[in-house]
């Protein structure tokens, strides 16, 4: 078992004395006897300790949660000192996701400014408006922090500090109004909200009013269900994303719903490890390990029996749990809850409302108005508004690009849920393989659902489109247990003699053989056909994504996969061995005039262009080339006879990859609006594609711009030509009268990407 969230105290005393807390007010006192501030001896080894756990398995991110406590108390420079020997100590291909969790109470601007500077997201608990807060989120003298704390998120919603913004953390009270509480949160426009119930066992049983009804717990957070629902969702709620995800047969986003092994680590201020902090309600020392840094590993406290009950997923549970028919999106509650009589062999203290409410939003899933695309990014924060503004001028740096992509990956794992919800089959054994593996082994999954064409396919299913067959999702099993390398099987059918593997590539069989079993392991892979030979990924009729150097593992040139066909153009079948050769050095030099001539695009292209797919050349020896917007990641084209016009093609082709992308997340303009209008010397044309006409010439326009200055005079005349129509193009979008006012936005950044150009003088 890998470890990839951390949560690292830094302080271990609070400057409030919130009477819910589980730290200071309920049953375990470990930390009277600890010091105050972490060490930096203890600091050092933990991330000596982190950094060999992520080099070991190969992990990819590792999560870690600055905690107290309240954690700020530690000061500034213990923030330093943290995030420096951590980057220090991780593997270079290990990315360190950093937050911090406070009651927001001393968070000032030289705080933010210094989280803006080491990269830490800043999570605040708030209990909602200042009469459910000071019920129980008050100083030792009585006085409220209501106020301090609204300073403290006026702070993270300023544009400098937004992208700090992680989200609110509210502990429910059925005292308090659900209305006033999600009305007082929403006002402050949070990227998420996480609402957790109050800690509590059957030995020290929640709050429950007389007179509240048998799931008061329940009632509650329907009715803000209710509430966030009307208002279209404007930021994610953990708890309830979590069922919404467990009912389509998804993992959840919380240890507190779903059966997926729990992967945390607490570290305390000396050094020791335990389990989760929310043990401290159940007795005192149940959080404990009997482990430190200075003595063990991440891997020996994941051995550890308090960790493995955490992992055992269905068979951890009591036998009423096992055969509640909500169990596989309840999970049997979070871990402390369930403690009572000595055992954690119980249904969680919340029983009752945890079924009221997977009942309730289940039956709320199939009656509400549903949008006209799949929710996207549910689970995490939406773009900010620096990288809004960067996106407006036509442009996007790696992190806003990065950003793109990680929304849609999450609108591709919503619309596969979609497909397998769909679907009519009760129990699907390749669905079952990719919820556990995405359980334990998230990133094979990831590298597998972020491939271009997944997306595509599932796109074509959900249309009912009769040829996108339900066998794909077995494909995509199978691709993610050859990435995970544990043993998984999968059976995936043969396809006119091919196996596919998505993301990986293919299996030439020959007809006659209709199914294989594809095991993954750490030392490759095999697939065993109906007559029983075996091949993998040695076998000579295999042909793999092939790939070419640029950045990280090289750019994909895709010409295996089967549904690479939704480009408008034809797509070239396998290539020679010489024409990939050429197609590599032909992007390479490409890559290289870009770095050179337009960095300010090339940096955020290399970050999410992934896939190159080739086309078929015209037969009238035009240049050809295609983004789809199903495809985020992808750009299809014929290779041009230049280098320089291969660059082209790639940056006009991405604009409209990036402008896809916040187009599945914003509304730019009226998408009811039928008119045309007539630009850049093609046909009329509806506001969305001048949209993206537009969007695209920023970039073509902006590439002979930076080539006209090096003398040449073809790309002065090509400078001229293209801004002069970038110009008027940019005037009749923004007078079009269809744009919201981001599209507005929008229109605003293209004119002031166009005005410089228009006051360069080209000869």
């Amino acid at each position: 078992m890998s470890i990839t969230q951390i949560v690292l105290k830094v302080h271990s005393r609070c400057d409030l004395a919130c009477d819910h807390c589980y730290v200071y007010e309920h049953a375990d006192t470990g930390w009277r006897s600890r010091p105050r501030v972490v060490a930096e001896a203890v600091l050092a080894r933990v991330a000596e300790r982190i950094g060999e756990h992520a080099a070991a398995h190969g992990l990819t991110a590792v999560r870690v949660v600055l905690h107290g406590g309240e954690p700020l108390l530690a000061g500034p420079a213990v923030f330093r000192r943290t995030v420096e020997l951590l980057r220090a100590a991780l593997p270079e291909v290990c990315d360190l996701d950093l937050r911090v969790h406070t009651n927001g109470v001393r968070l000032d601007e030289a705080y933010c400014e210094l989280f803006d500077e080491l990269g830490i997201r800043v999570g605040i608990s708030l209990d909602g408006d200042r009469a459910a807060n000071d019920r129980h989120r008050r100083f030792a003298d009585g006085r409220s922090s209501h106020p301090q704390v609204l300073r403290a998120v006026g702070l993270l919603r300023r544009p400098e500090f937004r992208h700090l913004y992680g989200g609110l953390l509210c502990t429910v009270d059925v005292a308090n109004d659900p209305v006033a509480v999600y009305r007082a949160l929403a006002e402050l426009e949070p990227p998420a909200v996480d609402f957790l119930l109050p800690h509590a066992t059957w030995e020290r049983p929640p709050e429950r009013p007389p007179g509240a009804g048998a799931t008061p717990y329940a009632d509650w957070l329907l009715t803000v269900h209710e509430r966030w629902e009307a208002d279209g969702r404007p930021f994610a709620v953990r708890t309830f994303d979590s069922v919404h995800r467990t009912l389509s047969g998804l993992p959840g986003l919380s240890e507190a719903l779903g059966l997926e092994p729990v992967d945390l680590v607490v570290l305390e201020t000396d050094g020791t490890y335990e389990q989760a902090d929310s043990l401290k309600t159940a007795y005192d020392g149940a959080p404990g390990t009997g482990m430190d840094v200075f003595r063990h590993s991440l891997d020996e406290v994941a051995g550890h029996p308090g960790m493995a009950a955490r992992q055992s997923g269905l068979e951890g549970l009591s036998v009423l749990c096992r055969a509640c028919p909500v169990v596989r999106s309840c999970g049997g509650g979070l871990y402390a809850h369930r403690y009572g009589e000595g055992s954690f062999d119980r249904p969680s203290v919340y029983c009752a409302d945890l079924r009221a409410l997977i009942d309730g939003l289940a039956e709320r899933a199939g009656t509400v108005r549903r949008a006209a695309a799949p929710p996207v990014d549910l689970a995490g924060p939406g773009l900010t508004d620096e990288q809004l503004e960067e996106l407006s001028l036509g442009l996007g740096g790696p992190e806003t690009v990065r950003a793109l992509a990680r929304s849609q990956l999450a609108l591709t794992r919503t619309m596969l849920a979609a497909v397998h919800g769909s679907s009519g089959v009760a129990r699907s054994e390749a669905w079952e393989l990719l919820a556990e593996l995405d359980a334990v082994e998230p990133a094979a999954v990831d590298a597998v659902f972020a491939h271009p064409y997944v997306r595509a396919w599932a796109a074509r299913r959900l249309s009912g489109d009769p040829g996108a067959g339900l066998g794909t999702l077995a494909e995509l099993a199978a691709a993610a247990a050859v990435r995970a390398g544990r043993g998984d099987s999968a059976v995936v059918p043969v396809r006119e003699g091919v196996l596919h593997l998505p993301a990986l590539g293919r299996l030439v069989l020959g007809g006659g053989v209709r199914e294989t079993l594809v095991t993954g392991g750490r030392g490759g892979w095999t697939a065993r056909t109906d007559d029983g030979a075996v091949a993998g990924s040695s076998d000579p009729r295999w042909q793999a994504i092939r790939r070419v150097g640029r950045v990280g593992a090289g750019i994909a040139l895709e010409d295996v996969d089967p549904q690479r066909g939704v480009h408008r153009w034809p797509v070239e079948e396998r290539l020679a061995a010489a024409e990939y050769l050429r197609w590599g050095g032909d992007l390479e030099a490409a890559a290289d005039l870009l770095d050179r001539d337009l960095p300010e695009y090339a940096a955020g292209l290399w970050a999410g262009l992934s896939t190159v797919t080739p086309l078929q050349r015209r037969s009238d020896g035009r240049d050809v080339s295609s983004a789809a917007r199903q495809a985020f990641g992808a750009v299809a084209i014929a290779r041009p006879g230049s280098a320089e016009t291969l660059a082209l093609l790639l940056v006009h082709e991405f604009q409209h990859v990036k402008l896809g992308a916040v187009l599945d997340r914003e509304e730019l303009y009226d998408r009811g609006d039928t008119r045309l209008f007539e630009a850049f010397g093609l046909t009329p044309r509806p506001i969305g594609s001048l949209f993206q006409a537009v969007y695209a010439h920023l970039a073509v326009t902006a590439f002979w711009g930076t080539r006209a200055g090096g003398g040449w005079e073809s790309a002065r005349a090509r400078f001229a030509h293209w801004r002069a129509l970038t110009d008027e193009a940019v005037d009749l979008l923004a007078d079009s009268g269809a744009l919201t006012p981001l599209g507005k936005r929008f229109a605003d950044g293209a004119r002031a990407s166009v005005d410089p150009w228009l006051r360069t003088t080209v000869g």
